[in-house]
């Protein structure tokens, strides 16, 4: 009979997990020991549980595929809360495995003293996950995980957590089999949605992030070009689709904005149309609003439906798509997309070199929550589906390059981060160095938290806790084995990213205005 640590590990490599993010700790060395005979799944070592959620997180987003954690008992598993917490906000299918302690230490409701215990760790994670399992008993230890990795990856996507308590690792337990899952079937009545179709002159389609993640590129791109429908993207879902339709920045710049105002039908598809979206719900709700989502309740939660379609977002517009008569062109997206670059750069031409030097890159774009990032998320022209990853769901701070280390497993990788955000995480330059992974960090250094720098001028506050004392950003790099370049704004930025090899840090000395996708400078306004 196998050990309860080899029989997870069965049920992650049944499920094709193949890459896990974790720390060790004293409860959960038989993880580690066991996946030391385990090929096939690669364990990258981080040096904060927090980071190794984000990187679950930034593999998951830019993959699709499952992100695992694995962690150790109290302090360990709450170090993870904050990171878990976004991936909850932005629907990113993620593992938290945690150990907790022996059950046979443990009494409910007391806390008796054990190392790393907690009163009850499960709880902690409650509020921050789609569901949160804890392991009962060591025979059921396969069946809870196997329970655990489905949640996390059934529609709507979200982490789960999963508290194992550490003697049941090393317990014999029964062998488990995994089922495979079963496609769900989406038969939806499409009538209403068809008539109302029909009756629009100026449709608009929004699509956000549940699109991107059920791959509904080509069934939005097939719909849109029935309709002649611009095609706005939530930052959960830029890159979806290459069609011609899509609008190529944020409905925060009046002329996307307008395309809202002016639409007689919005076909939402995968969006839940958030406050950062929505300029805190100041845009008006639509004439004629029609969802698409696989939860009809989150459909509606902020701008009530016409019509729901609820099921798969890409099954669901493909069959839309071939229902619908087509129609003629209203709205010249080209002319729309031409009138927000002269915008932006008018804004700022600095950021328009940091776009321009970005433009065309195959590479994923991880962005943090700080100003350079903020352009990135509103006005970057992505190429691919999952090709952006921006942690707008929780807003929080030092995501970028933690997660860039997620999302460089597979595929290059460029994290932009700020100076602040970056110190968050710089520990982790050295499992960057270690794992070798082909990550650029393009850091944008303002001499401290630039937008909160900006928030205190805006509103006339005394300029304090912001200005902060930073290190030699290359020379820390370096001292961890990574090259490093240091400019002065953007102007050689393109060449520096051309040149990057592998782990590499790109230092630039320059401090930006933020975009109008900030809400101190959102356009709609409320009326009092």
């Amino acid at each position: 009979m196998p050990q309860g640590a080899e029989s997870l590990l069965d049920v992650l490599a049944a499920h094709d997990v193949e890459v896990v993010f974790g720390l060790p700790g004293v409860h959960n060395l038989a993880i580690w020991e066991a996946l030391q005979q385990r090929p096939g799944i690669r364990m990258i070592g981080v040096r904060h549980e927090q980071t190794a959620v984000y990187a679950a997180d930034g593999y998951a987003r830019s993959t699709g595929k499952l992100g695992v954690a694995v962690v150790t008992t109290g302090p360990g598993a709450a170090n993870t809360l904050g990171a878990t917490g976004e991936a909850w906000a932005s629907g990113s299918p993620v593992l938290v495995i945690a150990t907790d302690i022996p059950s046979t230490l443990r009494r409910p409701g007391v806390h008796c003293g054990a190392l790393h215990e907690t009163r009850d760790q499960k709880a902690m994670f409650t509020p921050v996950t789609k569901a949160a399992f804890e392991v009962t008993s060591a025979h059921e230890l396969a069946t809870y995980a196997d329970r655990a990795v489905r949640q996390a990856l059934q529609s709507p996507h979200g982490p789960v957590y999963l508290g194992v308590p550490t003697d049941f690792l090393s317990a014999e337990v029964p062998h488990h089999t995994v089922a495979k899952t079963e496609p769900a079937h989406t038969d939806v009545d499409l009538t209403e949605a068809a008539q109302l179709v029909a009756a629009a002159e100026r449709p608009l389609i929004w699509a956000g992030g549940g699109a991107a993640r059920s791959g509904a590129g080509a069934a939005i791109g097939a719909l849109a070009d029935k309709l002649q429908a611009p095609i706005i993207t939530t930052y959960g879902a830029r890159g979806l689709t290459d069609s011609p339709l899509v609008v190529r920045g944020p409905v925060h710049a009046p002329p996307v904005g307008k395309l809202w105002d002016d639409a007689d039908l919005v076909i939402a598809i995968g969006t839940d149309f958030d406050g950062m979206m929505t300029q805190n719900w100041l845009q008006p709700k639509p004439r004629t609003l029609l969802a698409v989502n696989i939860d009809k309740a989150e459909a509606n939660k902020n701008y009530p439906a016409d019509v729901t379609l609820e099921g798969d977002a890409a099954t669901v517009t493909s069959a839309l798509a071939a229902k619908v008569t087509a129609k003629r062109a209203v709205v010249d997206v080209e002319a729309v997309n031409a009138e927000v670059r002269a915008l932006a750069e008018a804004d700022s031409p600095d950021a328009s070199k940091l776009l321009r030097a970005l433009e065309g890159t195959d590479a994923t774009i991880v962005a943090d929550m700080c100003i350079p990032g903020y352009w990135i998320g509103g006005f970057h022209h992505v190429t691919r589906p999952r090709g952006l990853a921006y942690p707008v769901g929780w807003g929080t701070l030092g995501f970028g390059f933690p997660a860039a280390i997620g999302a460089a497993v597979e595929h290059r990788t460029i994290a932009v981060v700020g100076d602040g955000g970056f110190l968050f995480a710089c520990g982790d330059l050295a499992t960057l160095k270690q794992e070798g992974l082909p990550l650029t960090i393009v850091l944008v250094d303002d001499g401290g938290y630039g937008m909160l720098r900006y928030d205190q001028q805006i509103a006339n506050h005394t300029i304090s806790g912001v200005d902060l004392t930073r290190p030699d950003f290359a020379k820390l790099a370096e001292s961890f084995g990574i090259p490093a370049v240091t400019l002065s704004g953007f102007d050689d930025l393109k060449s520096a990213l051309d040149d990057a090899e592998g782990p590499t840090m790109i230092v630039v000395n320059a401090s930006l205005k933020p975009p109008i996708t900030t809400s101190p400078r959102w356009y709609r306004k409320t009326s009092s």
